[in-house]
């Protein structure tokens, strides 16, 4: 993402504030050990699924505490390192994710969801199966 951005940054996403790295490294470290060990248990036998669940959802009420509107005054590189991991530890369970008490990440996830940039980023393509006549919408 950074190579990019200091190529390109139309909307000053490099512009981090102090402590900005640090919750995209603490993103990017403990929390996506802590997701993949919840999501892919299978991968990793004898870890708890449940510990680490609760180790992920102690960094998301930490999150949860720092966004007002974004994780800081602005959007940020912060903010679009940190919004895929979410992403994906909240469709684990969503009707869990839901339940927890993070009103301004669960805000902050939806207004990701429902942006007309993710739509435009997750459109569904073709599967290759090998053949023309094998494609099929995933």
């Amino acid at each position: 993402m950074i190579w990019a951005l200091e190529r390109n940054d139309p909307e000053g996403w490099l512009d981090v504030p102090d402590g900005g790295h640090d919750w995209i490294s603490r993103a990017d470290g403990p929390f996506k050990h802590a997701l993949d060990r919840t999501k892919y248990i299978n991968r990793y036998p004898g870890e708890d699924a449940d510990q680490h669940r609760q180790t992920a959802a102690t960094f998301l009420a930490e999150l949860d505490a720092q966004i007002d509107h974004w994780v800081f005054d602005k959007s940020t590189l912060v903010d679009f390192a940190i919004l895929p991991f979410v992403r994906q530890f909240a469709f684990i369970d969503r009707p869990w994710f839901d339940a927890q008490p993070w009103p301004h990440l669960q805000a902050w996830l939806a207004r990701f969801l429902e942006s007309d940039s993710f739509a435009r980023i997750m459109q569904k393509q073709n599967v290759w199966c090998g053949t023309h006549h094998n494609m099929a919408i995933m």
